[in-house]
């Protein structure tokens, strides 16, 4: 099944995400991690429980433990590091995808084109097949 597949790469890619926010953003975890929640809060991209330590931040770096990572992490450390100046892209495949889920959880678009044109210039090319894959199992999850 697709979107099984796919949605286990975005699973598997999401601890990059989180490490990529702690690499490139500044200050300490403790402080990377209440940007974090709050951010999410604010630009209501989730709602969660508590706002996390830098210590769990820098576990849900491990790549066994990618199913702890709840989504509004995810989502919101995507949504920090595609407005940073230093242009960070994803490394491999699962982390593109887990990119690009969640660009399109994060923006209400109508087309594959919208969403492909809303992303910098800079993810375009990275994120092309991973965006592709993401539209297919956003649609496909629409029919269930």
């Amino acid at each position: 099944m697709p979107q099984s597949s796919f949605y286990a790469k975005v699973r598997r890619g999401l601890p990059a995400v989180i490490a990529q926010w702690l690499a490139l953003g500044q200050g300490d975890t403790d402080r990377l991690a209440l940007i974090l929640a709050e951010t999410a809060r604010v630009a209501k991209l989730g709602e969660p429980e508590a706002t996390p330590s830098g210590a769990t931040l820098e576990a849900w770096c491990d790549a066994e433990r990618h199913d702890e990572i709840p989504l509004w992490a995810g989502r919101t450390a995507v949504f920090l590091l595609v407005q940073m100046p230093a242009r960070p892209q994803p490394a491999d495949d699962d982390e593109a995808c887990a990119w690009a889920y969640c660009w399109l959880r994060n923006r209400q678009v109508d087309d594959y084109d919208a969403a492909m044109a809303g992303l910098p210039d800079h993810l375009r090319a990275p994120l092309d097949a991973a965006l592709k894959a993401a539209w297919v199992d956003q649609q496909g999850l629409r029919l269930v």
